[in-house]
């Protein structure tokens, strides 16, 4: 136990001497008493939609703060993983993030992936930003991170060289996932064989065969060029993911309140920006992949919604029956609203 907690004690030092390289080699900017710095970790490249509503943040700070507030943006994994960096910002040695990775902290942030949750954008969006995202962000306060806004990441579909067009189709078909609980049940109950992988190995192994098809969004389909490796982009929206973005707790009670207001506000303004753009966007990747020789196949969801009943009493079980029941309830209520 002694080694184990010395190993821990040197990689989180290390973590930090690492940071602190970065801040000195890419900032010349002070921090004084006129001037607070803000540093933000992300880790998507600087021609990613996501850089682009963190670079909107740091204008719309900056230009309601008259300069007290400046920015510092760090993408590409440039501070470590996105784990990393979230860690970074429970020890304050960061002071903002934007990650999919927080469920290392509390699990119930994922209760927003369960499948075929949410019918549209639209209502993903009121629900996250209302009271029982709200409820779900709480408890992350206990490891100093304050969850102020939830940028975009959007519903995820299968790529497969076959059609999926129904729960069948997708029968012992090999597919990779991401490591996460909540993607692998999913896809075990509509009948597949999930396969988690690290992303960075998932061209290879579409293109050598160690995997059947694969499922992300939109986004990351195109930029990764999977219509290369796989004939058939199948729309099964069965998952939605958001990116949720944090900033050190220990700093934002530092701040006064107006500039606390700026900061929640241009986050939230930001994240809408990053979502409008990344809507706007899917629609022309869609075109142009299916005008690159990729089929687009628009299955019929119910039969896809049926067979994923199961996970939703097995994460009651894990997340809590009134959590799920009270998101359930979020959900209906907006799905109301717009019909």
């Amino acid at each position: 136990m002694k080694i184990l907690r010395n190993i821990m004690i040197f990689a989180t030092a290390a973590l930090a001497v690492s940071i602190l390289v970065v801040f000195i080699s890419t900032s010349n900017i002070v921090e004084s008493e006129e001037v607070k710095l803000i540093r933000f970790g992300h880790g998507a490249a600087e021609s990613n939609e996501r850089h682009l509503a963190v670079m909107k943040f740091k204008e719309l700070v900056e230009e309601k703060s008259e300069g007290r507030l400046n920015v510092l943006v760090y993408p590409s994994e440039q501070l470590g993983s996105e784990a990393e960096m979230i860690e970074s910002v429970t020890f304050n040695d960061l002071q903002m993030v934007a990650s999919s990775a927080f469920s290392q902290y509390d699990q119930r942030i994922s209760v927003f992936e369960l499948p075929y949750l949410f019918d549209s954008y639209e209502e993903a969006w009121s629900v996250l930003d209302g009271e029982i995202g709200q409820d779900v962000a709480e408890p992350f306060l206990e490891n100093n991170l304050r969850i102020i806004a939830h940028f975009e990441n959007g519903f995820r579909h299968v790529t497969s060289n076959v059609p999926i067009e129904s729960p069948e189709d997708l029968r012992g078909l090999k597919i990779r996932t991401p490591e996460f609980p909540l993607s692998v049940s999913t896809f075990r109950s509509l009948g597949a064989n999930p396969t988690p992988m690290a992303f960075g190995e998932l061209y290879m192994a579409l293109q050598q065969g160690t995997v059947d098809a694969q499922e992300n969004p939109v986004a990351n389909i195109y930029a990764s060029k999977f219509n290369e490796v796989q004939k058939y982009l199948n729309m099964t929206s069965h998952q939605y993911f958001s990116l949720p973005v944090a900033i050190s707790e220990e700093f934002w009670q530092s701040l006064t309140p107006e500039e606390q207001e700026m900061i929640e506000t241009s986050a939230k303004e930001s994240a809408q920006f990053h979502r409008d753009l990344l809507r706007e966007n899917e629609e022309n990747m869609i075109a142009d992949l299916q005008a690159a020789g990729m089929e687009i196949v628009e299955p019929d969801l119910e039969a896809f919604r049926d067979k994923a009943t199961p996970v939703y009493d097995y994460y009651k079980n894990r997340f809590g029956e009134d959590l799920v029941n009270n998101v359930l309830k979020a959900v209906e209520l907006e799905s109301d609203k717009n019909n």
